[in-house]
């Protein structure tokens, strides 16, 4: 009994008293709620003997027996009451078995009580653990969120009941565990970082760690990064730049590229080196159109109080441009909950979602609407203030996307995005890097209809971009994705005349 019960628990220990007994052995709560019940034959055992068992348990407990036998039709029960931990209350043992009873059954059962209840107290423990352990990783994962979405003083007070505190500055790391290892993977980061690290599991893939590491004097790759991947087997790890904590979403985004650029490396292990992130070059005109387009999402007043708001929405679209059907995950909702959201915001902003070129503008938008120290144009620089007049100056109408995308800024940020895929038409007309990235824009970045418009194969598509992953430094088949600042990359060169043909531009 010992042997079962340090091999298999109270389960594997009720299930070899039910053998003996030849019919059904369980645990019961004082109210005669059965927490496990277990029958070796199932044909050993009345349909009523849970029910049987429960009927005990409840007379057990108030006549304040310790143990207690009774016959039903041809089967005899027999209770017997566990000790357990002083702050919980301990379960009875139920064996319900045929007449005549095997010889000795009563005291086996009694020579049972003590290894069940110590299975029962060590279970219990392992259950407050993994609820506390829960409940730790669902406030690290709220945290990053409110991270993430820009809500740094809410994020501030829910952290202050965790350790260690929010870093500011910080350097975002993205850990790819191998197999199942990665609370194993999270203790080794905790140790290599000295305790000072945030890391939260990922809610989004299975396989991946986030790490909120201090920012240091170090190099942009850092000195984290490069031990987990050498103390760690086939774990790959991408690093940010060093980032206020209120970017901790750019950070990741950074991060997550740098990635697919490590899985290629023999290191294991990759900083972020690319263009600046687009929202910084629009400027103060790019900031009025992002206000312009997403106005009638933010203004959104719902017809029910149990319907999606404006800052609801606003949550979901930007989950979704991030993780596409990932979403769901990210933001603990049914996907049939994502798709009538994502309806709702086509409707309310007139785009069409399915379209990369919408989702392009949309991403943009909300990144300059996350970026607040953009300046916004109240009024021409270098006009004195006088006192408001009582009607109010018409505004100018907003620039449209194209109208930002042709500034001499953007077009600058657009050649360095696209610097690193070398001249238009080098390698020739299929298998030239701007051809296949174009052809794979156009097509909605869907692979099969890549494929076909190429006339290659799905697998030569795909090995393409994972080629193209490691030229740009950036991800392109895994959310979050770099389809958005690379459609835009390239809609400012068509613009300017320094592109290839025109692949289509969003309404905005």
């Amino acid at each position: 009994m010992h042997g079962l019960a340090r091999a298999g628990g109270s389960r594997e220990l009720l299930r070899w008293l039910s053998g003996r007994a030849d019919g059904w052995a369980g645990l019961l709560g004082g109210d005669g709620t059965v927490l496990y019940g277990v029958a070796r034959d199932p044909d050993a055992a009345s349909a009523g003997s849970a029910a049987t068992a429960a009927e005990g348990v409840r007379e057990l407990t108030a006549l304040g027996a310790r143990s207690l036998a009774f016959d039903r039709g041809g089967h005899t029960a027999l209770m017997f009451a566990l000790d357990g931990p002083a702050d919980s209350a301990a379960p009875v043992l139920a064996v319900i078995a045929r007449r005549p009873l095997p010889e000795r059954l009563a005291v086996l059962l009694s020579d049972a009580a003590l290894p069940l209840s110590m299975c029962w107290a060590a279970e219990t423990v392992e259950r407050r653990r993994r609820r506390v352990d829960l409940a730790e990783s669902r406030g690290r994962e709220a945290v990053l969120h409110l991270l993430m979405t820009g809500q740094l003083s809410i994020a501030h007070q829910v952290a202050g009941a965790l350790k260690p505190a929010l870093p500011d500055p910080v350097r975002v790391c993205v850990v790819e565990c191998p197999g199942d290892s990665r609370n194993e993977v999270a203790r080794i980061c905790t140790d290599l970082s000295g305790g000072r690290s945030w890391i939260v599991r990922c809610p989004v893939y299975a396989r991946h760690l986030i790490l909120i590491a201090p920012a240091g004097p170090e190099p942009p790759d850092g000195r984290l990064g490069p031990e987990v991947a050498a103390v760690v087997d086939d774990c790959v790890v991408g690093i940010s730049e060093d980032v206020p904590l209120s970017d901790t979403a750019t950070a990741y985004r950074q991060a997550f590229h740098a990635l697919a650029v490590a899985r290629g490396l023999p290191g294991r292990h990759a900083g972020f080196g690319s263009a600046p992130e687009p929202a910084l070059v629009v400027g103060a005109e790019g900031a009025r159109w992002a206000d312009a387009l997403l106005a009638p999402l933010l203004g959104h007043l719902p017809r029910r109080g149990q319907d999606p708001g404006s800052q609801e929405l606003a949550a979901t679209l930007a989950s979704w441009l991030a993780f596409s059907s990932h979403a769901t995950a990210h933001l603990k909702i049914h996907r049939n909950t994502l798709a009538a959201r994502l309806r709702l915001i086509g409707e309310l902003l007139g785009l069409d979602l399915d379209r990369v070129a919408d989702q392009s503008a949309l991403d943009l938008a909300l990144a300059v609407r996350a970026t607040p120290t953009l300046p916004r144009p109240d009024r021409p620089a270098g006009e004195t203030r006088r006192p408001a007049p009582q009607t109010p100056a018409p505004q100018p109408p907003a620039p449209s996307l194209d109208e930002i995308l042709r500034t001499p800024a953007v077009r600058a940020w657009a050649a360095q995005e696209l610097r690193p895929l070398g001249a238009p038409g080098a390698v020739g007309r299929t298998a030239d890097p701007y051809t296949t990235l174009r052809t794979w824009l156009e097509c909605e970045a869907q692979l099969g209809a890549t494929a076909a418009t190429l006339s290659i194969s799905v697998p030569a598509v795909r090995k393409r971009l994972t080629r193209l992953e490691t030229v740009l430094r950036r991800s392109l088949l895994r959310t979050p994705s770099a389809r958005y600042d690379l459609w835009l990359a390239f809609r400012a060169l068509d613009l300017s005349g320094g592109g290839q043909p025109d692949g289509g531009h969003p309404r905005p």
